[in-house]
Order: structure tokens, then C-alpha cells, then sequence
């Protein structure tokens, strides 16, 4: 009788693990910091990023230069690598130009708006309502973050929704920092009520809710506060 060629479950689950890719690992790593489970001022050694991923010390270099470059990872001669650390000066000029900016991206957006625009930021809205409903304060994080980028790739200006990404991270990094309490400072209702004025065609009142939320948000954050250590292993293993 011939052999037989099929995978026996203890085969299968013997086999190596698939190596992930560099794309795949910033946006293990940045989803972790968007969501607050790696803090502001975490290190990030790369033998123990090598050892979590199961890949080599050059990826893991790669992985933390993409990241610096997006502002997500701060890389310090002779030190290493550290989750970014936003100051209070840092923070407010964030809100500065996330104020002088998206009043723009909501003016860019509603000139070209239409029903498929409006059906994406309702269902991430949906989201973000699932999220709240089931208390996953990571993913709310994360998606009240999203829905600022949502708005400028929906504008159709690259460099704005490039502008907007990093913007909305480093928000995510200072609302983590300065412990604001997320339930309050960036609720689905003010997410709704912008998109409602789009939809309306009344760009004034959605820029007025706009400046409003974000300074809703601003308003929320304890700039006194300090963040405690995080172990990398039980986030990112």
C-alpha cells in the first residue's frame, strides 16, 4: 500500500509558525499603541521583539525605523528604542494643528461627498458603537482614532489623511499619557453628530463640531498624570 500523504493533527500542529512580515509587525506593534496596551515611554528591545515575533534583530530594526518614521517610536542614541512619549508642549501644539487642519478636511470632504462616502463612516460608526456596547476600550480607542483618518482618505488628499494618521497618533499617545478619561473624551454621539451635518450639507455647523469635540478632548487630559510599565510579552506574545 502506498503511503499516505495526508497531514496527521500532530503534524499540523507541529508546524513552524509562519514568520510575519514587517508590515504585519508595525501594525501589530502600532495597533498596540493605539489601543493603550503599550504605553508612552515603553522600551522596545529588539532581542525581545525578535524573541516575540520569532524573526531576527535586522527585521526588528526595520520594523522600529518605520515606526520612528511615522512618529510612533522614538529611537534614542545608546538607549534603544521607546514607545513616544509626547510632552505637554508636544500635546497642545497636536490640538493646534489638528484645529487648524480638519476644519479643512471636513471643507475638501463635503465639496466631493457622496452615498458611498456616507455608508463607510457609518459603518465605522457602527464600529465604534459595537465597541462601546460590549466595553472594548481598546477598540475604541483605536476606532475614535480611525475616524479622524477615515474623514481625510474619504477627502481624497493623500498628504492630508498622511497628515491626519499621524496627527490621530500621536492624540492616541497623549490621551494614553495624560490618562483622559477615554469614555468622555472622544464619544461616538459627537462622531454622529459630524458626519449628520455632512450629510446635510452644512459644512458650518460641521466645522463648529468639529473645533468642539477637539477641544472636548483637550479639555479631558490630565497633564499631570504618569504612565506605569507594561510587560511586552503578555501584549504583543
Amino acid at each position: 500500500m502506498a503511503p499516505s500523504n495526508k497531514t496527521s493533527p500532530k503534524q499540523k500542529a507541529a508546524s513552524p509558525k509562519r514568520e510575519m512580515s514587517v508590515d504585519e509587525i508595525v501594525e501589530n506593534i502600532s495597533n498596540a499603541i493605539l489601543e493603550h496596551r503599550l504605553v508612552p515611554g515603553t522600551k522596545l528591545g529588539e532581542d525581545r521583539l525578535a524573541a516575540i515575533y520569532g524573526t531576527n534583530r535586522p527585521r526588528i530594526r526595520e520594523v522600529l525605523a518605520r515606526l520612528s518614521h511615522e512618529q510612533v517610536v522614538e529611537l534614542v542614541p545608546q538607549r534603544g528604542a521607546f514607545v513616544a512619549k509626547p510632552t505637554v508642549e508636544q500635546a497642545r501644539e497636536v490640538f493646534e494643528a489638528r484645529r487648524l487642519i480638519e476644519p479643512g478636511v471636513l471643507e475638501r470632504l463635503s465639496q466631493n461627498f457622496d452615498e458611498e462616502k456616507l455608508r463607510r463612516l457609518q459603518e465605522h460608526l457602527g464600529k465604534e458603537e459595537e465597541a462601546r456596547r460590549t466595553n472594548d476600550k481598546h477598540a475604541v480607542v483605536r476606532l475614535s482614532g480611525e475616524f479622524h483618518t477615515l474623514l481625510a482618505e474619504l477627502a481624497g488628499n493623500s498628504l492630508l489623511a498622511r497628515s491626519m494618521k499621524e496627527l490621530s497618533t500621536l492624540t492616541c499617545l497623549t490621551i494614553s499619557l495624560y490618562d483622559a478619561p477615554t469614555a468622555n473624551s472622544c464619544r461616538v454621539d459627537e462622531h454622529s453628530a459630524i458626519v449628520d451635518a455632512i450629510r446635510a450639507g452644512d459644512l458650518a455647523l460641521a466645522r463648529k463640531l468639529m473645533l468642539r469635540h477637539l477641544q472636548h478632548i483637550e479639555d479631558s487630559l490630565d497633564l499631570n498624570s504618569e504612565s506605569e510599565e507594561v510587560d511586552l510579552e503578555s501584549v504583543l506574545g
